[in-house]
């Protein structure tokens, strides 16, 4: 029940992330879904993206950033395992569609490298929405999916973008 109230919690507080061309660098924080719960409870991450005007609704251009999930102490029949942290550097074409002058979505397509010991990484998606504070500075919502090879990667997170 917590997981859903705060899920719901993340998407009313954080409909957001105005697009905007040029470069933003941003900050989530992201709570582990599915399979990715029983390794990690939390996550922190950061993004650069480089934005091109296409037209006056639609931004495109690329992203990159590092997302770090702390790992879980679980317990067991036979005592406890520390779970190590998980890593990704994702790499990644951007689009953005600007909804309304407040409002915009987006997603980002590409590859996440996995960085710690025996994570190959693998194809990310993270779909967005996003909401404009200011002129420089927006909260976002977004979904993130890693499809490892036998498994899935997922975090619901909510960040905050700066325009440089």
């Amino acid at each position: 029940m917590k997981k859903v109230l705060f899920t719901a919690f993340l998407f009313v507080a954080g409909l957001s992330l105005q697009a905007q061309e040029g470069p933003s660098i941003g900050i989530n924080a992201g709570i582990p879904t599915g399979d990715a719960s029983d390794f990690s409870g939390f996550s922190l991450g950061i993004d650069f993206t480089y934005l091109w005007s296409v037209s006056d609704k639609f931004d495109a251009g690329a992203a990159v950033g590092f997302s770090n999930a702390f790992g879980k102490e679980i317990e067991t029949g036979l005592g406890s395992i520390e779970i190590d942290d998980i890593q990704f550097l994702p790499v990644a074409a951007a689009g953005r569609v600007h909804l309304t002058e407040d409002f915009s979505a987006g997603v980002d397509l590409g590859y996440a490298v996995g960085i710690n010991d025996g994570n190959d990484g693998g194809f990310y998606y993270r779909p967005m929405v996003g909401y404009s504070l200011n002129e420089k500075l927006g909260l976002s919502l977004s979904y993130t999916g890693i499809s490892l090879d036998g498994g899935d990667w997922n975090t619901i997170n909510l960040g905050l973008m700066m325009a440089l």
